[in-house]
C-alpha cells in the first residue's frame, strides 16, 4: 500500500502454505483488504509456516504469487513466522514464570480416550476438551525451559469457571466459559514450536495488529488468545470472523477442494474479476 491515511489501524492476511489457497481464503483475505482500505489503515502478510510437516516451498510460492493475482497488497516485508522463534520462545518464558503452563505428557490417544467432547468442532485448531485429572497442582513445581523443557508439549491452565467475551464486528457478542467451552490449551508442541494460539497471540499483539479477520471456524481460538495476550499484558484487538464458505454438499472449503483453489481456477482461465464478484454481497458487512 502506497500510502496510509490512517496508521492506527493495522490489518493483516495470515495464509498457511500447507496447500493451495482455495476460494474460502480469498473470500476472507479480500474482506480482511476491503476493512483495511476503508479505514484507511495498512495490511500486513505472516507466513504462517510453522507446521513444518505439512509446509512446502512450492505452496508459499503459490500462495504469493495468487494472492498477487487476485489482486491484493500489502506493506512488505513478508512476516515469516518460522523466522520468529525467540519471540515465541520468550513469551513462552513469561508465561512459564508466571506459573500459567504446565508441561503435558499424555499422548493423543489418551486425550481421545478421556476427553468428553470431539476434536476439531472449532476448526483445524480446536482440542477436545483437556480432562482435569490430567492436570497437575497448581503449587506442583514446574521443570525449567532448558533445552529439555522445549522439547515438551506445555498447556496453558486455563481460570475455569471464568467467561470470557468479545464483540465481534461480524458476529456479535460471543462468550465461553473456560474450562466448560474449551479447556487447558497447548501453547508449545514437543517438536521444538510453539502452537497456532501462542504464535498467533504474540504475533498479532507484537506487530500492532488492531483487527483479525478470519474464518468463523476460529471463534473458539480467539478465547484462547485472548487468555494468552491478556497473561503477556498486551493490548487485545479487535475481531472480525467471517463466514465460511460452504461446497455443494453443504460442507465447509479446506485445502482438499483442489477444483476450487485459486491455482486449478487460474488454470482454467477465471479472471480475478470474476472471483471477487462472487464476494461482492459481503460488502455489505463491511
Amino acid at each position: 500500500m502506497n500510502s496510509v491515511v490512517n496508521p492506527s489501524y493495522t490489518g493483516r492476511l495470515a495464509p498457511s502454505p500447507t496447500g493451495y489457497l482455495h476460494l474460502g481464503h480469498a473470500r476472507t483475505f479480500w474482506i480482511a483488504r476491503q476493512r483495511a482500505l476503508a479505514a484507511g489503515g495498512r495490511l500486513l502478510l505472516r507466513n504462517d509456516d510453522l507446521d513444518a510437516s505439512r509446509v512446502r516451498p512450492d505452496f508459499v510460492e503459490a500462495m504469493l504469487a495468487d494472492l498477487r493475482w487476485l489482486g491484493l497488497a500489502w506493506e512488505d516485508p513478508v512476516i515469516t513466522q518460522s523466522q520468529r522463534l525467540p519471540a515465541y520462545r520468550a513469551a513462552l518464558a513469561r508465561l512459564h514464570a508466571a506459573g500459567l503452563i504446565f508441561p503435558c505428557h499424555h499422548s493423543r490417544r489418551e486425550l481421545a480416550e478421556a476427553s468428553v467432547s470431539a476434536p476439531h468442532e472449532g476448526g483445524e485448531h480446536d482440542e477436545p476438551l483437556y480432562p482435569p485429572s490430567f492436570r497437575p497442582a497448581p503449587d506442583a513445581p514446574l521443570p525449567s525451559l532448558d533445552a529439555a523443557g522445549l522439547a515438551t508439549n506445555w498447556r496453558f491452565r486455563v481460570p475455569d469457571g471464568e467467561t470470557l467475551a468479545f464483540n465481534d464486528a461480524r458476529c456479535g457478542l460471543q462468550s465461553a466459559v473456560a474450562g466448560k467451552d474449551f479447556g487447558d490449551f497447548l501453547v508449545w508442541r514437543k517438536d521444538g514450536v510453539p502452537s497456532y494460539q501462542l504464535a498467533c497471540a504474540v504475533d498479532d499483539a507484537e506487530l500492532g495488529i488492531t483487527e483479525v479477520v478470519r474464518g468463523a471456524d476460529l471463534i473458539k481460538s480467539t478465547f484462547r488468545q485472548l487468555l494468552v495476550i491478556r497473561a503477556l499484558g498486551h493490548v487485545v484487538p479487535a475481531y472480525y470472523h467471517c463466514p465460511l464458505m460452504l461446497d455443494d454438499r453443504g460442507e465447509r472449503l479446506a485445502k482438499r477442494h483442489d477444483s476450487l483453489s485459486l491455482r486449478t481456477l487460474r488454470e482454467r482461465g477465471t479472471t480475478p474479476s470474476e472471483i471477487l464478484r462472487q464476494f461482492a454481497d459481503e460488502s455489505v458487512c463491511l
